[in-house]
Protein backbone atom coordinates (compact mmCIF):
# COMPACT_ATOMS: atom_id res chain seq x y z
CA UNK A 1 0.00 0.00 0.00
CA UNK A 2 1.70 3.16 -1.14
CA UNK A 3 -1.10 5.58 -0.45
CA UNK A 4 -2.38 6.61 2.94
CA UNK A 5 -5.84 7.93 3.51
CA UNK A 6 -7.49 9.01 0.25
CA UNK A 7 -11.16 9.84 0.10
CA UNK A 8 -13.26 8.17 -2.55
CA UNK A 9 -14.55 11.56 -3.55
CA UNK A 10 -13.05 14.92 -4.28
CA UNK A 11 -15.43 16.55 -1.82
CA UNK A 12 -15.21 15.81 1.89
CA UNK A 13 -17.99 13.51 3.05
CA UNK A 14 -18.67 13.45 6.77
CA UNK A 15 -19.30 9.91 7.97
CA UNK A 16 -20.66 9.05 11.42
CA UNK A 17 -20.09 5.64 12.94
CA UNK A 18 -22.94 3.43 11.76
CA UNK A 19 -23.50 2.22 15.29
CA UNK A 20 -24.33 5.80 16.22
CA UNK A 21 -23.01 7.97 19.01
CA UNK A 22 -23.35 6.57 22.49
CA UNK A 23 -24.81 9.36 24.58
CA UNK A 24 -24.85 9.53 28.37
CA UNK A 25 -25.61 12.37 30.74
CA UNK A 26 -21.88 12.64 31.46
CA UNK A 27 -20.11 12.04 28.15
CA UNK A 28 -20.19 11.12 24.48
CA UNK A 29 -18.28 7.98 23.48
CA UNK A 30 -17.46 7.39 19.81
CA UNK A 31 -18.08 3.92 18.45
CA UNK A 32 -14.46 3.61 17.32
CA UNK A 33 -13.45 3.71 21.00
CA UNK A 34 -16.19 1.42 22.24
CA UNK A 35 -15.15 -1.96 23.65
CA UNK A 36 -17.75 -3.80 21.59
CA UNK A 37 -16.30 -2.23 18.44
CA UNK A 38 -12.81 -3.45 19.35
CA UNK A 39 -14.12 -6.98 19.91
CA UNK A 40 -16.09 -6.82 16.67
CA UNK A 41 -12.87 -6.42 14.70
CA UNK A 42 -10.46 -8.43 16.85
CA UNK A 43 -7.48 -9.91 14.94
CA UNK A 44 -8.72 -7.85 12.01
CA UNK A 45 -5.46 -7.87 10.03
CA UNK A 46 -5.08 -11.65 10.14
CA UNK A 47 -8.79 -12.13 9.46
CA UNK A 48 -8.65 -9.93 6.37
CA UNK A 49 -5.45 -11.49 5.07
CA UNK A 50 -6.92 -14.98 5.43
CA UNK A 51 -10.14 -13.84 3.75
CA UNK A 52 -8.23 -12.35 0.83
CA UNK A 53 -5.94 -15.32 0.24
CA UNK A 54 -8.88 -17.72 0.32
CA UNK A 55 -10.92 -15.52 -2.04
CA UNK A 56 -7.97 -15.22 -4.44
CA UNK A 57 -7.43 -18.98 -4.55
CA UNK A 58 -11.14 -19.67 -4.99
CA UNK A 59 -11.39 -17.09 -7.78
CA UNK A 60 -8.40 -18.62 -9.59
CA UNK A 61 -10.16 -21.98 -9.50
CA UNK A 62 -13.39 -20.49 -10.85
CA UNK A 63 -11.55 -18.80 -13.72
CA UNK A 64 -9.65 -22.00 -14.58
CA UNK A 65 -13.00 -23.80 -14.55
CA UNK A 66 -14.33 -21.47 -17.25
CA UNK A 67 -16.37 -19.04 -15.14
CA UNK A 68 -16.06 -15.75 -17.04
CA UNK A 69 -18.03 -13.74 -14.48
CA UNK A 70 -15.00 -13.55 -12.20
CA UNK A 71 -11.85 -11.55 -12.92
CA UNK A 72 -8.49 -10.97 -11.27
CA UNK A 73 -7.10 -7.57 -12.29
CA UNK A 74 -3.60 -6.31 -11.52
CA UNK A 75 -3.23 -2.94 -9.80
CA UNK A 76 -3.07 -0.31 -12.53
CA UNK A 77 0.05 1.29 -11.01
CA UNK A 78 1.98 -1.86 -11.93
CA UNK A 79 1.08 -1.69 -15.61
CA UNK A 80 4.03 -1.26 -17.92
CA UNK A 81 6.60 -2.71 -15.55
CA UNK A 82 9.44 -4.64 -17.16
CA UNK A 83 11.90 -7.01 -15.55
CA UNK A 84 15.58 -6.12 -15.71
CA UNK A 85 17.90 -8.67 -17.29
CA UNK A 86 16.92 -12.24 -16.39
CA UNK A 87 14.76 -11.16 -13.48
CA UNK A 88 11.13 -12.21 -13.43
CA UNK A 89 8.23 -10.13 -12.22
CA UNK A 90 6.22 -11.93 -9.57
CA UNK A 91 3.04 -10.34 -8.31
CA UNK A 92 1.34 -11.27 -5.07
CA UNK A 93 -2.41 -11.77 -4.53
CA UNK A 94 -2.59 -8.39 -2.79
CA UNK A 95 -1.25 -6.72 -5.95
CA UNK A 96 -4.63 -7.41 -7.55
CA UNK A 97 -8.31 -6.73 -7.15
CA UNK A 98 -11.02 -9.32 -7.67
CA UNK A 99 -14.19 -8.59 -9.59
CA UNK A 100 -17.50 -10.41 -9.91
CA UNK A 101 -19.37 -9.19 -12.98
CA UNK A 102 -23.13 -9.08 -12.38
CA UNK A 103 -24.12 -7.16 -15.52
CA UNK A 104 -22.19 -6.07 -18.60
CA UNK A 105 -22.84 -2.93 -20.60
CA UNK A 106 -22.81 -2.89 -24.39
CA UNK A 107 -20.03 -0.31 -24.83
CA UNK A 108 -16.30 -0.92 -25.22
CA UNK A 109 -14.72 2.29 -23.93
CA UNK A 110 -13.52 2.66 -20.34
CA UNK A 111 -12.69 5.69 -18.17
CA UNK A 112 -9.18 7.09 -18.17
CA UNK A 113 -7.35 7.83 -14.94
CA UNK A 114 -7.92 11.56 -15.55
CA UNK A 115 -11.64 11.18 -16.33
CA UNK A 116 -14.59 11.83 -14.06
CA UNK A 117 -17.04 9.03 -13.33
CA UNK A 118 -20.73 8.91 -12.44
CA UNK A 119 -21.43 5.84 -10.30
CA UNK A 120 -23.89 4.22 -7.95
CA UNK A 121 -22.04 2.37 -5.20
CA UNK A 122 -22.25 0.73 -1.81
CA UNK A 123 -19.18 -0.10 0.27
CA UNK A 124 -18.96 -2.68 3.02
CA UNK A 125 -16.43 -4.67 5.02
CA UNK A 126 -16.01 -8.43 5.14
CA UNK A 127 -18.42 -10.33 7.43
CA UNK A 128 -17.87 -9.97 11.16
CA UNK A 129 -19.62 -11.24 14.28
CA UNK A 130 -22.47 -8.73 14.30
CA UNK A 131 -22.45 -7.75 10.64
CA UNK A 132 -22.79 -11.13 8.98
CA UNK A 133 -23.04 -9.58 5.51
CA UNK A 134 -20.34 -7.01 6.27
CA UNK A 135 -20.73 -3.57 7.84
CA UNK A 136 -21.94 -1.02 5.27
CA UNK A 137 -19.74 2.04 5.69
CA UNK A 138 -20.99 4.17 2.80
CA UNK A 139 -23.38 4.25 -0.15
CA UNK A 140 -24.47 6.72 -2.78
CA UNK A 141 -28.22 6.23 -2.35
CA UNK A 142 -30.16 7.48 0.66
CA UNK A 143 -32.82 4.74 0.86
CA UNK A 144 -32.25 1.27 2.27
CA UNK A 145 -32.21 -0.33 -1.16
CA UNK A 146 -30.98 0.81 -4.55
CA UNK A 147 -33.60 2.14 -6.96
CA UNK A 148 -32.42 3.00 -10.47
CA UNK A 149 -35.34 5.40 -10.94
CA UNK A 150 -34.77 7.49 -7.83
CA UNK A 151 -31.13 7.01 -6.81
CA UNK A 152 -28.74 9.74 -7.89
CA UNK A 153 -25.18 8.67 -8.75
CA UNK A 154 -22.10 10.26 -7.26
CA UNK A 155 -19.43 12.05 -9.32
CA UNK A 156 -15.69 11.88 -8.68
CA UNK A 157 -12.37 11.85 -10.48
CA UNK A 158 -10.98 8.38 -11.16
CA UNK A 159 -7.52 9.27 -9.87
CA UNK A 160 -9.10 10.67 -6.71
CA UNK A 161 -9.99 7.26 -5.30
CA UNK A 162 -7.89 4.47 -3.77
CA UNK A 163 -5.82 2.35 -6.14
CA UNK A 164 -8.14 -0.66 -6.03
CA UNK A 165 -11.21 1.34 -6.96
CA UNK A 166 -9.35 3.24 -9.69
CA UNK A 167 -8.08 -0.06 -11.10
CA UNK A 168 -11.64 -1.35 -11.45
CA UNK A 169 -13.07 1.82 -12.96
CA UNK A 170 -10.47 1.84 -15.73
CA UNK A 171 -11.69 -1.61 -16.79
CA UNK A 172 -15.43 -0.91 -16.60
CA UNK A 173 -17.83 0.20 -19.33
CA UNK A 174 -21.04 2.21 -19.15
CA UNK A 175 -23.81 -0.02 -17.85
CA UNK A 176 -21.49 -2.44 -16.05
CA UNK A 177 -22.51 -3.67 -12.61
CA UNK A 178 -19.64 -5.19 -10.65
CA UNK A 179 -18.87 -6.32 -7.14
CA UNK A 180 -15.29 -5.23 -6.51
CA UNK A 181 -13.09 -6.78 -3.82
CA UNK A 182 -10.10 -4.66 -2.79
CA UNK A 183 -7.30 -5.90 -0.48
CA UNK A 184 -6.37 -3.47 2.26
CA UNK A 185 -3.04 -2.79 0.54
CA UNK A 186 -4.93 -1.19 -2.36
CA UNK A 187 -7.49 0.44 -0.08
CA UNK A 188 -6.74 2.39 3.11
CA UNK A 189 -3.85 0.21 4.24
CA UNK A 190 -2.80 0.19 7.88
CA UNK A 191 -4.81 3.24 8.94
CA UNK A 192 -8.42 3.84 9.93
CA UNK A 193 -10.66 5.72 7.51
CA UNK A 194 -14.16 7.11 7.25
CA UNK A 195 -13.95 8.80 10.63
CA UNK A 196 -12.98 5.49 12.24
CA UNK A 197 -15.82 3.49 10.68
CA UNK A 198 -13.36 1.58 8.49
CA UNK A 199 -10.77 -0.20 10.67
CA UNK A 200 -7.14 -0.46 9.61
CA UNK A 201 -6.33 -3.49 7.40
CA UNK A 202 -9.84 -3.66 5.98
CA UNK A 203 -10.69 -5.46 2.77
CA UNK A 204 -13.19 -3.25 0.93
CA UNK A 205 -16.14 -4.67 -0.99
CA UNK A 206 -17.97 -2.37 -3.39
CA UNK A 207 -21.16 -2.91 -5.33
CA UNK A 208 -20.66 -0.53 -8.26
CA UNK A 209 -22.71 0.54 -11.28
CA UNK A 210 -20.90 2.75 -13.80
CA UNK A 211 -23.41 5.20 -15.26
CA UNK A 212 -21.15 7.51 -17.25
CA UNK A 213 -17.67 9.00 -17.55
CA UNK A 214 -16.28 12.11 -19.20
CA UNK A 215 -13.15 14.25 -19.40
CA UNK A 216 -15.03 17.17 -17.82
CA UNK A 217 -17.25 16.66 -14.77
CA UNK A 218 -20.04 18.95 -16.00
CA UNK A 219 -20.51 16.69 -19.02
CA UNK A 220 -21.43 13.66 -16.91
CA UNK A 221 -24.87 12.12 -17.31
CA UNK A 222 -26.79 10.65 -14.39
CA UNK A 223 -29.02 8.34 -16.42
Amino acid sequence: MTKTIKTFFRHVVSMLCLGGLLLTSMSIVSCSEDKDDVEEFANWKATNENYWNKLYTTTEQKIKGGDTSWKIIKNYTLDGQHAVGNAQLNYKPENHIIVHVLESGSETKSPLLTDYASVHYMGRLIPSTTYTAGLIFDKSWSSNTFNALTSRPTHFEVRGVVDGFATALQQMHRGDHWVIYIPYQLGYGAVKAGGGTIPAYSTLIFDVRLVDFAHVEKNLKDR
